[in-house]
C-alpha cells in the first residue's frame, strides 16, 4: 500500500502565491473549478484546499498531516503548542514581506493612543488575538467578528478595526490611520506531532520544505558565466558581488578561465558593461530555479 502525505494548501488570497511557489519548487499543481482537491505530480501527496484561517485546526486534530498557514491563524486558533512548525516561508498574496495586523481608525478619530480604546467597539477577523492584546494592556473594549470589508466599518459600524496589511494601500484608500501594530505574521509550514514523528512522513515533509526554500532563495537571482584572461581575473572579481566566492574553472586554453556566479537580477544590466570593460567576454546570463543553501 502506497503511503500518503495529507497536505493542506491555503485557499483564498494565498492560493495563487502558494501554487506559484510550488511550481517553482518543481511540483506541478493544477486546480479545477469547484474542486477542493488540487492534483499534484507526486502520487505520495494528497492535497486539500482549506482556508488559511482553519488550517491549524485541521492539522491539530490530525485531519491533515501538514499544511501552510499564517502565524496569525496559528495564534488565533491557539494551536501554537499543538502543532510542529517545520519552516517559516516569507511570502504573501502581494509581496515577500510579512503581513502586519494593525489597529486603525479614521483620520479624524479622537482615538490617538491605545488607552483611548477603552469602551470602544472594534471590528476584526482576529477576535482572539485582539482580545488578548487588549487584556495585556488592561483595556476593556467590545470586539466583534468581521466577515469582511472591515475597512469600511469605521466610524459608523465600529470605532476602530484590527486588519491585516502588507502595503497599507487599502487603509489609506479608506482614509484610515494606524494607531498600533498588533502582530507580525509570516507563512509557516506546520505538521501534526504524529506526522512529524513518523520517519517516512517527516522525510517527505523535509524534502518538500527544502525544495520550497530553494525556490524562494532563487527568486530574483540569475547566474552569470563568462570567460576571463587570467591576467584580468582580479579586475573582474572586484566588479562581481556574489552569494559566495565566484567559481573559477580552468579552460583548455591555459591563459583563460571560466568564472561563474549568482547575483541579483536587477543589477545585471549595470554589471555586464563593467564586466566587459574589466576584460570578461562570452558573458552568458541564465535563470536560476532553486538555490539550496
Amino acid at each position: 500500500m502506497t503511503q500518503m502525505l495529507r497536505l493542506g494548501l491555503p485557499a483564498g488570497s494565498l492560493q495563487e502565491a502558494t501554487a506559484e511557489l510550488f511550481r517553482r519548487a518543481g511540483y506541478k499543481l493544477s486546480f479545477t473549478n469547484r474542486s477542493y482537491y488540487p492534483s499534484i505530480d507526486d502520487p505520495e501527496i494528497h492535497c486539500t484546499l482549506i482556508r488559511a484561517q482553519e488550517m491549524a485546526r485541521y492539522v491539530r486534530d490530525g485531519s491533515l498531516d501538514c499544511g501552510l498557514t499564517g502565524y496569525d491563524w496559528i495564534i488565533e486558533n491557539d494551536a501554537q503548542n499543538d502543532v510542529v512548525e517545520l519552516a517559516e516561508l516569507v511570502f504573501s498574496k502581494v509581496s515577500r514581506r510579512p503581513v502586519r495586523w494593525v489597529l486603525a481608525v479614521p483620520q479624524d478619530s479622537p482615538i490617538r493612543q491605545e488607552q483611548d480604546l477603552q469602551g470602544k467597539r472594534i471590528a476584526t477577523e482576529v477576535v482572539n488575538i485582539t482580545r488578548r492584546w487588549l487584556a495585556q494592556r488592561g483595556i476593556s473594549a467590545q470586539v466583534e467578528f468581521s466577515w469582511g470589508a472591515t475597512e469600511v466599518k469605521p466610524p459608523r459600524l465600529a470605532d476602530a478595526i484590527v486588519e491585516a496589511t502588507e502595503t497599507g494601500n487599502s487603509l489609506r484608500a479608506n482614509n484610515l490611520r494606524i494607531v498600533a501594530e498588533i502582530l507580525t505574521s509570516t507563512t509557516r509550514f506546520i505538521a501534526h506531532p504524529a506526522a512529524a514523528a513518523d520517519p517516512w512522513k517527516r522525510q517527505k515533509m523535509d524534502d518538500l520544505v527544502l525544495m520550497l526554500r530553494g525556490a524562494m532563495a532563487a527568486e530574483g537571482k540569475v547566474g552569470l558565466m563568462m570567460n576571463v584572461r587570467k591576467v584580468d581575473v582580479d579586475k573582474v572579481l572586484q566588479v562581481l558581488p556574489a552569494l559566495q566566492k565566484p567559481t573559477i574553472s580552468a579552460l583548455s586554453d591555459p591563459d583563460w578561465v571560466d568564472v561563474m556566479t549568482i547575483i541579483d537580477e536587477d543589477v545585471v544590466r549595470h554589471l555586464i558593461p563593467r564586466l566587459k570593460a574589466a576584460g570578461a567576454c562570452g558573458i552568458v546570463e541564465y535563470p536560476i530555479n532553486k538555490i539550496i543553501l
